[in-house]
């Protein structure tokens, strides 16, 4: 099994589980229930986050088949543009939900706008995202093309009598997909990432503050839910959980540029795979801090007598421990592996 494997089996992930979002979204608004509306918000942050695996193991998927003689590197290219341009949405789709899902632990409410623009670059998202599939379906399954509806026995020998002219047109196809950094958007951004002076440092530094700023904030939400640090209330300190989402989300963009500038270095290394599956894990415990914990109870003197339960503190042992594994996956890809 290789990651075109993984990549088959998730890659509808997103397109299903954003129209099952949408529709609970739809369907909350029709019925005016905010827990309906909720559950949409909810499905469709878990869903932006779910999206990050299917979109790294779909590049990889690009490096295990580009030697296949029966693939066109074009249809690969324009399947990989659209499906960058569909994450980039929903990611934003994601942020603004988790936003909405913020608001209301806050405040009890979340403010109609923000919820409506969630609900609007989730549509953009779910097209997008739809495109991106086709266009996946046309790497192996030509049949399926508007263009390619005639009888299978007329393809058939269609097919068969152009094969030979087909494998070479392929071959300069290739190399002028890689030659031509403006004809593509994943090549143009490696073409920035490689030629620019500065562009990659900058991101470097730019990615460190982010994971610096998250895995800060999360250290101390997370090591006040395990009991250190009683004298501060519970309420201040998860006061601050919006910097390390905010944080978080520099550090998937930044992360997403050198992944996309040069997606070769990072598919062969395991360290990488490693890091992505732990920062699900530490997505995940944003969502759970945000809508799973209890209301924090207060005395009538103002005092904070929170008291996480076994579950909070599995939660958050568990997001410590995906923090560092994070912190060490990341330093180990130069050292792990032979991708760089």
């Amino acid at each position: 099994m290789n990651l075109a494997h993984l990549h088959l089996v998730m890659n509808h992930v997103p397109t299903v589980g954003a129209a099952a979002a949408l529709c609970l979204l739809i369907l909350a608004f029709v019925r005016r229930n905010e827990h309906l509306k909720h559950a949409g918000l909810e499905v469709l942050f878990v869903i932006a986050v779910l999206t990050l695996p299917v979109y790294v193991s779909g590049v990889a998927a690009h490096y295990e088949m580009r030697e296949l003689t029966d693939i066109s590197v074009d249809a690969i290219k324009i399947h990989q543009d659209a499906a960058l341009i569909g994450f980039t949405v929903m990611e934003f789709a994601g942020f603004i939900a988790w936003i909405a899902l913020w608001q209301s632990r806050r405040r009890g409410r979340a403010a109609r706008g923000v919820v409506s623009a969630a609900t609007a670059l989730l549509v953009v998202a779910l097209a997008i995202m739809g495109r991106a599939a086709n266009l996946g379906g046309d790497i192996r399954h030509p049949e399926i093309r508007a263009a390619g509806a005639a009888a299978p026995g007329e393809a058939q020998a269609r097919q068969g009598a152009a094969s030979r002219g087909e494998a070479q047109a392929r071959q300069g196809a290739a190399s002028r997909a890689e030659g031509d950094p403006e004809r593509f958007m994943t090549s143009a951004v490696t073409k920035v990432a490689v030629y620019s002076y500065w562009v990659w440092p900058a991101a470097e530094a730019v990615h460190f503050l982010g994971l610096s700023l998250s895995f800060g904030v999360l250290l101390a939400v997370n090591l006040r839910i395990l009991g250190v640090m009683r004298q501060i209330p519970f309420a201040d300190v998860h006061r601050l959980l919006p910097w390390g989402m905010l944080g978080f989300g520099v550090n998937l963009i930044t992360g997403m540029f050198f992944f996309v500038g040069q997606p070769a270095q990072y598919t062969a290394s395991p360290p990488f795979f490693w890091k992505i599956i732990f920062l699900v894990i530490a997505g995940a415990n944003f969502l759970y801090l945000t809508v799973f914990g209890k209301p924090w109870p207060r005395t009538e003197d103002g005092d904070d007598s929170f008291d996480a339960s076994l579950s909070d503190k599995v939660m958050a042992v568990s997001s410590l421990a995906a923090w560092l594994a994070v912190l060490y996956a990341g330093r180990m890809l130069p050292f792990l592996g032979k991708s760089f």
